[in-house]
């Protein structure tokens, strides 16, 4: 007998500068569909955004998805470094240029304060190039501070460092 468990809805930001940025996307997100656990709901459009902290690199191509999964925040976490690994990021410059990103924007309604994860992501109400992917697939989700992903996107005052790409 097959016992149900219960899928938590979780949001995953991605981001690549390095290489070919499009497949860089996409192979993560083939990693992320190919784990059993994981069920990938919804892909946002791909744009392009400049480099946020350091800036003395080249242009990033940024996406949002919603998943559905069983495993827990800490266990998604591990699978994105995987992921990460597997795609050669290298992390010698902080906010440096990078194969690839993943971020665990949200995990449920669930708050995390930890050394190695922050759940919501600490900077998902100041960065468009989070907010504008979020918002297209899930402009309507209500952030644990209480305002929806729409709300926090109007708030912003600088959206104009992202585009859509093609």
């Amino acid at each position: 007998m097959q016992i149900e468990t219960e899928m938590t809805p979780a949001f995953i930001g991605l981001g690549s500068n390095v290489g070919d940025r499009e497949e860089n996307i996409k192979k993560a997100i083939s990693l992320l569909k190919n784990n059993r656990k994981i069920k990938v709901k919804k892909v946002s459009s791909l744009y392009e955004t400049e480099p946020v902290g350091y800036v003395d690199q080249g242009e990033f191509l940024n996406a949002a998805i919603e998943i559905e999964t069983d495993l827990t925040p800490h266990e998604l976490l591990k699978v994105t470094k995987g992921i990460e690994e597997k795609l050669k990021r290298d992390r010698k410059i902080k906010w440096g240029p990078r194969t690839i990103d993943l971020d665990i924007l949200l995990f449920g309604d669930l708050r995390i304060d930890e050394p190695h994860l922050n759940v919501p992501h600490p900077e998902i109400k100041n960065r468009a190039f989070v907010l504008i992917p979020l918002a297209e697939i899930a402009g309507q989700i209500i952030h644990p501070d209480g305002k929806t992903i729409d709300d926090l996107l109007r708030e912003l005052i600088d959206v104009k460092s992202v585009r859509k790409y093609r």
